[in-house]
């Protein structure tokens, strides 16, 4: 099992956005993004997104950390 990269919160919107996420808000440092027929998602806008909730993100995505370094790309 590969680790989650170390990525800030503004890499991660990046990524989810090249897979139909969009962001629908944002109160203070945490952005909600949607996807027809997926959960939404809450992300931090920090500098450096802690690993476990990176990997909890990923989860409710649906992606594994290999598809996401490729996002990343």
């Amino acid at each position: 099992m590969v680790a989650p990269p170390l990525v800030s919160g503004r890499d991660c919107v990046a990524a989810l956005a090249r897979v139909g996420y969009t962001k629908t808000r944002q109160r203070g440092s945490h952005v909600r993004l949607e996807r027809s027929g997926r959960t939404p998602l809450t992300v931090p806008m920090h500098d450096e997104l802690d690993r476990g909730t990176l990997r909890a993100i990923l989860k409710a995505a649906g992606l594994t950390v290999e598809e996401f370094l490729d996002l990343l790309r």
